[in-house]
C-alpha cells in the first residue's frame, strides 16, 4: 500500500527541525533590540510548535485530526498577535520615531 510522505520521514527529523526553529526564535527574542525582529522571533517559536503538533498528530493520532485543529488555533492566535503587535509598534513609532526596544519606556514613572 502507498505510504504518505509524513510516514517516510522519521518523527525525530520533525522534532529536530522544530527544536532548531524554536532555538532560533529564542535566540532572536533574547538578542534582538528591534521590536519587529522580536515579533518575528515569536512567530518562529509558534511555527516550531505547529510543526510539533502536526508531526505528533500524524504519528500518534492516525485518522483523527486533533493536531491539525490545534495548529489552526495557533495560527489564528499568531495572526491576531501579529496584527495587535504591529499596531502597537506603529503607534510607538509615530510617537518615538524608533522601534528600538531600549527606548520603550512609556509605562515608567
Amino acid at each position: 500500500m502507498f505510504n504518505s510522505p509524513i510516514e517516510q520521514v522519521p518523527l525525530q527529523a520533525y522534532l529536530i527541525l522544530a527544536s532548531l526553529l524554536f532555538c532560533i526564535g529564542v535566540w532572536g527574542l533574547i538578542n534582538s533590540r528591534n521590536a519587529v525582529r522580536v515579533l518575528m522571533s515569536i512567530e518562529l517559536m509558534l511555527n516550531a510548535v505547529n510543526i510539533n503538533l502536526m508531526a505528533f498528530s500524524a504519528y500518534l493520532d492516525g485518522e483523527l485530526i486533533r493536531g491539525q485543529v490545534f495548529t489552526v488555533f495557533v495560527i489564528t492566535v499568531a495572526a491576531a498577535e501579529a496584527a495587535v503587535g504591529l499596531a502597537i509598534l506603529l503607534s510607538i513609532y509615530r510617537n518615538r520615531v524608533t522601534v528600538d526596544m531600549e527606548s520603550f519606556n512609556l509605562l515608567r514613572w
